[in-house]
């Protein structure tokens, strides 16, 4: 008789290779250049639409998140300051987890909606309502 381990092994061997990731959803790194004592993106507008958010609102977060200055010019996002790639790579995750992935059901298929002044996300997938801070 087989042990367990082999008859794992085994079944794992007759399985077919996953051909698809497992994420629907992916967000791009962002892509740019230091220019002197400024930081220039030049895909954060790709990045809110990936995330279907309004770019503006993606920058007024990611200005008070890294406490720098900075304004759109065309398709490049420019900081006032020296930014690494990492560090708004993880506030951008972290826009993500607050203002796209729903609490309930960990979807990406939110919008941001106001009513009485207050925003709240709202959930296509599984209906659920949150609110959120203002940016």
């Amino acid at each position: 008789m087989d042990t367990y381990e082999a008859l794992l092994a085994k079944a794992r061997s007759e399985l077919p290779e996953q051909t698809q990731k497992d994420d629907r959803f992916t967000i791009e790194k962002v892509r740019g250049h230091i220019e002197g004592s400024k930081t220039v993106i030049v895909n954060l507008k790709q990045i809110a639409k990936t995330v279907r958010r309004d770019p503006e609102h993606l920058l007024k977060y990611l200005l008070r998140e890294l406490a720098t200055p900075g304004k759109m010019r065309g398709d490049r996002t420019v900081f006032g300051s020296k930014v690494a790639a990492s560090t708004i790579n993880k506030k951008i995750t972290k826009y993500a987890s607050e203002f796209v992935y729903c609490a309930e059901c960990n979807k990406p298929d939110t919008e941001l909606s106001e009513e009485k002044g207050v925003s709240y996300l709202r959930c296509q997938a599984c209906g659920a309502k949150k609110p959120v801070k203002r940016v």
